[in-house]
């Protein structure tokens, strides 16, 4: 029973609340013994051989004893009038539905002001991040300007050292390698 319960996937013991039973038909042991661990069905109220995949009843196979057809009888179903709603009745319906299309109209108001507000402040928080993201980009064009121009001093420097003569360049460097020592 309990590998049973398992296999159907049971959260509860369905032998003890009477949907499932114990069987001891050996035609029944047999076919489970066949195939351990599968599932095997039938059609509901049918005597046919289990199977993994059950096909729907038959109509002949429900014609059994105690499946009888149900006859037509004679008699006309009584139809009830429907109830007469009054002028009172009327009335207030009619009031209660015009409050609660107030109220339904006041919370829809409600609901499109607190959207708008939503949308003034995601807009607001846009603004901003526009205005810090353009601030940083002059901030760091300014720093690439400087830069650049720090760029050009030190290639000019180079470009100044690289064309003055050997024999001044020579001076100058035995004269910074003694004032070193």
């Amino acid at each position: 029973m309990k590998a049973a319960l398992e296999a159907w996937g049971a959260s509860s013991n369905l032998f003890h609340h009477g949907f499932a039973k114990e069987v001891h038909d050996t035609d029944v042991i047999a076919a489970a013994m066949e195939k351990p661990g599968i599932i095997l069905r039938r059609p509901v109220g049918s005597n046919a051989p289990f199977n993994e995949h059950s096909t729907l009843p038959i109509i002949e196979s429900l014609d059994g004893p105690g499946h009888k057809a149900k006859e037509p009888s004679g008699k006309k179903p009584k139809g009830r009038k429907p109830p007469t709603i009054g002028e009172v009745e009327n009335r207030k319906a009619a009031i209660s539905f015009e409050r609660e299309q107030k109220r339904r109209e006041k919370q829809r108001e409600k609901e499109e002001a607190a959207a708008a507000e939503v949308r003034a402040q995601q807009h607001a928080a846009m603004v901003k991040a526009d205005a810090a993201l353009e601030a940083a980009k002059e901030e760091h064009e300014a720093i690439v300007g400087k830069i650049d121009d720090d760029r050009a001093a030190i290639d000019r420097r180079a470009e100044a050292e690289e064309t003055l003569p050997t024999s001044i360049n020579s001076s100058q460097k035995r004269s910074s390698q003694t004032s070193a020592l």
